[in-house]
């Protein structure tokens, strides 16, 4: 077998780690690639499930008596310290690994550490390689624990006009089954779903992640989230059904901001501190607004359909944008065709302070 480069074997614990999107949190998606003495691949792993093996552990058992005197590659500073299992840093240093490359360093700190652990046992620790493709692979957990709440995605359906329903309030379905089939795929690599009471009093949403075709559920549910301030959720409604874990969020258990409704930053750090580091915002145009305005959106998919309805509700309403100059200026980072549809993907630019 041919020696590998460091830079390849960082590029595959990259794709590694991907694998477990959706199914780690409220622990971060790791990729490891341990490479022999000879540059050889002696094994590879990924985290897959909270309170399972770590990436690390994986490669290790894999590998065995090859990981003496090899390489670690790993995307995130291998932990170090003893949760639901024990600490990568020592299982590294027992197996005689020589050398340990890692991706990024561990931001939260309870868990971080495991470089310094590494390099006082005399291993060679390197970081920073291929650091911006792992960020990138990563980024909910890495911003969810750099700041204390979720990293929020607001997804949104709409005509190319920017209508969400046609005048008579008829919204099913805007977009096709391809783009729903997709959205049910986001739902899925996510920890929490979050709509407006007034999206649940009109649509009636489950807020589930499924199998459209058979309508089967995915293995692991999202928390459904609903912004409640005044308490109005039906007891019949869908979100109710037991299906997944629900919470009703009002602004008497919450807190309230200045206009009497539920507090926005508060809400998203009793996420946080619930184990949600990634949220998908799903509806509806005002509770779109008020968190746009807030400025708590990082990224934006949007489907947008090859329809004209020329009238009827918007996808966005108020986000404190007045004049032009207010805009909330997007970096678009993909365009891509699904089905008839379009997904955008943008990020709102930072304003300068």
């Amino acid at each position: 077998m041919a020696s590998v480069s460091v830079d390849e074997a960082m590029r595959r614990a990259i794709a590694l780690a991907a694998r477990g999107l959706g199914a780690t949190s409220p622990n971060p998606v790791v990729g490891c690639v341990l490479l022999d003495a000879d540059g050889e691949v002696a094994g590879e792993g990924f985290h897959a499930y909270a309170g399972g093996p770590h990436a690390e552990i994986v490669a290790l058992a894999q590998a065995g008596r090859r990981a003496r005197g090899g390489t670690a590659v790993v995307t995130l500073e291998p932990c170090d310290h003893t949760g639901r299992t024990g600490p990568c840093s020592h299982a590294l240093i027992a197996a005689g690994v020589a050398r340990v490359v890692v991706a990024v360093p561990d931001p939260n700190p309870v868990a971080s550490g495991g470089a310094a652990t590494l390099r006082a046992a005399g291993i060679q620790v390197e970081l920073g390689v291929r650091a911006e493709e792992a960020e990138a692979g990563n980024v909910a957990w890495l911003t969810s624990m750099r700041r204390g709440w979720p990293y929020v995605i607001w997804k949104y359906a709409a005509t190319l006009d920017g209508r969400s329903a046609a005048a008579d309030g008829t919204s099913m379905w805007i977009t096709s089954e391809a783009a729903r089939i997709d959205v049910h795929a986001l739902r899925g690599t996510v920890d929490a779903v979050i709509a407006g009471v007034g999206t649940v009093l009109a649509d009636d949403p489950r807020l589930t992640a499924r199998n459209l075709r058979d309508g089967t559920l995915a293995i692991r549910q999202p928390l459904r989230v609903v912004v409640d301030s005044s308490g109005r959720t039906p007891a019949e409604a869908r979100v109710r059904d037991g299906a997944a874990r629900t919470w009703v969020a009002t602004a008497a258990e919450v807190g309230a901001g200045r206009d009497g409704r539920v507090d926005l930053a508060a809400l998203l750090a009793e996420l946080h501190h619930r184990g949600v580091r990634a949220a998908l915002l799903e509806g509806g145009p005002t509770l779109a607004g008020a968190f746009l305005a807030a400025g708590l959106v990082d990224k934006i998919v949007g489907y947008v359909a090859p329809k004209l309805l020329g009238a009827g509700p918007t996808a966005l309403l108020d986000a404190g944008v007045t004049t032009i100059a207010d805009a909330i200026d997007l970096e678009l980072t993909d365009v891509t065709q699904v089905g008839p549809d379009l997904r955008i993907t943008a990020l709102p630019r930072k304003r300068e302070a």
